[in-house]
């Protein structure tokens, strides 16, 4: 594409050589009527005053004059013309100039890659207005170069700050309209599932896991005691009391679930559903049976160690009171350890609530110095007492009556009987278009040393 600099030029010496060309001929017009004059005026003479001679004279001059301002008129129109066809020609440059300029063109050397880019802008916003149809007239010609312009120069505004306080008009197209362009914005979708954090009870840590492969296991009592005494030499010897056993029997029950999700989901979904169904449920499962481990009632459940009478005899565990009515105490802590039998102690360790962590923490001695002793290596337990403790969000809050603190030899005292783990029938049948995910798992746990776990009641 020539430069414009250049198309002026040879614009300006067309107009020069029309004008030259005009001028010739009226100064040729100029002198033939001059020379008509000068005969007109000689005849005159010659013709001694005769009139029908001036008349002749006269009739030709005045159409020689006629003729001139005819071509005077001509030339004017020409040259109208003229101007209006040069004027076009500039116009059709300075428009190819801006659409070579537009969306970042800096010179006209380069209108192939940014007509393209005008192009797509223009078809662009005609599909987000819904005018983009098969038939579209999308020749450049339709092309609004003004207009593009504008946005153009407003956009790198409407990105620095917010538009109202530019005084700039939004009219353009913007994301938060899908019609005007928010369609052909699509998020990323990460891989990272967020998700809430539910507090558990770290039972399955502490406590004996037995599996099993029917429905109940049974574990032989040995609670009773030999009879024996002192006898002289020559006494009788009379039959002594024979120590009886029992049985204890734990029953496995049953969890279940039954998500559904529609085919179509689980075939163009970005992420994996069915495995984070199993996800899920199998975190449900576990807060389900840790709950049931500390609280459960022994109905179509575990039996939690919690539910138990106070005493010291099989079916009973023992309260040791905590010395306030309403709050824990250092003295409490240290008769509830002292409570366990020695065998028990190694292996021993302390269940409690979050918050009453805290409460724990802020014990201090007589000296001001915080009696508990944080363990800084990373995944172990901090220790109170010369024991780990374990955070419990099943264990009950502090406060009046509250059993808010267990401690004992839980892997010695309570039992979780596995019978099967999570498994998942997959149905795509029953309710179509869905596929259910009927999720079972079979469990129960109970105390089985009574003697190995103490808890802690808030009492005065």
């Amino acid at each position: 594409m020539p430069e414009l600099s250049d198309v002026l030029d040879d614009v300006q010496k067309e107009v020069k050589s029309f004008g030259d060309n005009v001028k010739g001929l009226k100064e040729s017009m100029e002198r033939d009527l001059r020379s008509v004059r000068d005969l007109a005026e000689k005849a005159g003479k010659d013709a001694a005053e005769g009139t029908q001679a001036k008349a002749d004279i006269k009739a030709l001059t005045e159409g020689i004059a006629a003729k001139h301002e005819a071509i005077e008129k001509t030339v004017k129109d020409i040259a109208e013309a003229a101007q209006k066809a040069v004027n076009a020609r500039l116009d059709e440059i300075e428009r190819k100039a801006n659409r070579a300029r537009l969306l970042g063109g800096t010179s006209l050397s380069d209108p192939d890659v940014e007509i393209k880019k005008m192009r797509a802008f223009h078809r662009t916003a005609l599909a987000a207005r819904g005018e983009f149809k098969v038939n579209t007239d999308v020749s450049d010609d339709r092309i609004d170069v003004e207009s593009i312009k504008a946005y153009g120069g407003q956009y790198p505004l409407y990105l620095r700050r917010d538009i109202g306080s530019q005084g700039a008009e939004q009219k353009a197209m913007s994301v938060g309209s899908d019609p005007d362009g928010g369609y052909f914005v699509t998020p990323a979708m990460s891989p990272r599932i967020l998700s809430i954090v539910y507090e558990s009870s770290p039972m399955r840590q502490v406590a004996n896991v037995e599996t099993i492969s029917t429905d109940a296991i049974e574990y032989p009592i040995d609670d009773g005691e030999a009879g024996a005494g002192w006898v002289g030499e020559q006494e009788a010897r009379p039959e002594t009391t024979t120590p009886q056993a029992g049985i204890q029997r734990i029953p496995v029950y049953e969890m279940y679930a039954m998500p559904k999700a529609t085919q179509k989901l689980l075939e163009d979904a970005s992420i994996d559903i069915e495995a984070w169904l199993a996800g899920k449920i199998g975190q449900r499962f576990g807060r389900l049976e840790a709950t049931a481990f500390v609280a459960g009632d022994g109905i179509k459940k575990p039996r939690g160690f919690t539910t138990y009478a106070t005493g010291t005899t099989r079916g009973t565990v023992e309260q040791i009171i905590s010395g306030n009515a309403t709050a824990l105490t250092m003295d409490g802590l240290v008769n509830l350890t002292m409570a366990l039998k020695e065998p028990y102690v190694n292996g021993a360790s302390f269940l409690m609530r979050r918050a009453s962590v805290g409460a724990v923490m802020l014990f201090k001695d007589g000296n001001g110095q915080y009696i508990w002793r944080l363990d800084n290596q990373l995944g172990r337990p901090s220790v109170l007492l010369g024991h780990p403790v374990y955070q419990a969000a099943d264990m009950a809050a502090i406060g009046a009556g509250s059993l808010s603190v267990a401690f004992g030899n839980f892997r010695e005292g309570y039992t979780i009987v596995d019978r099967l783990g999570i498994s998942t029938l997959r149905d795509p049948f029953t309710a179509k278009p869905f596929v259910l995910f009927y999720t079972r798992k079979r469990v129960g746990g109970d105390v089985t040393n009574f003697e190995a776990i103490k808890l802690q009641v808030t009492s005065a």
